[in-house]
């Protein structure tokens, strides 16, 4: 019987990943069908969430720096800036670095959206069992991460 500690060979480790992967989609479909059941917050799509999230945390940036961040097309996070900016929620501002692309900033009605988002799934994420500790999730982003670092080089575009 192999170590739990030793690394796993390619075959196990790929039916593991697998196992991975199988769980975060299910995680992800659920997570947000239960975020999207409170009034204050219908009608806010993903894409929209995702665009609040990235200005709310990290202030002004351009679409392609959107695009690259989310690994999502340029033209898709396009769309969801043109929603977000038709609910008042972000805003064009003229950009020092570049004069034809724009950066787009959150609004004051965007972040009252985006924090009632947040303080929603950080209440349903305290809810989450298994008396999980520090450790265990430490290792679980540092296994995400190595998953995503598989697919650094897909273009979105």
């Amino acid at each position: 019987m192999k170590d739990s500690d030793e690394p796993l060979d390619p075959d196990d480790l790929g039916d593991r990943i697998s196992e991975v992967f199988d769980l975060i989609g299910a995680l992800y479909r659920r997570g947000l069908r239960k975020l999207e059941q409170g009034e204050e917050i219908e009608g806010v799509s993903v894409g929209v969430r995702s665009v609040l999230t990235l200005l709310h945390r990290y202030g002004p940036m351009t679409v392609p720096q959107m695009g690259r961040v989310m690994a999502l097309t340029r033209q898709f996070v396009q769309r969801m800036v043109n929603d977000a900016m038709a609910r008042g929620w972000v805003e064009a501002i003229p950009n020092p670095a570049h004069q034809r692309s724009s950066l787009i900033r959150i609004t004051q009605e965007g972040e009252a959206v985006i924090t009632a988002i947040l303080a929603r799934e950080h209440a349903l994420n305290r809810q989450v069992g298994g008396d999980l500790t520090d450790d265990e999730l430490r290792a679980c982003v540092r296994v995400l991460k190595e998953m995503l670092k598989t697919f650094d080089h897909v273009d979105v575009d």
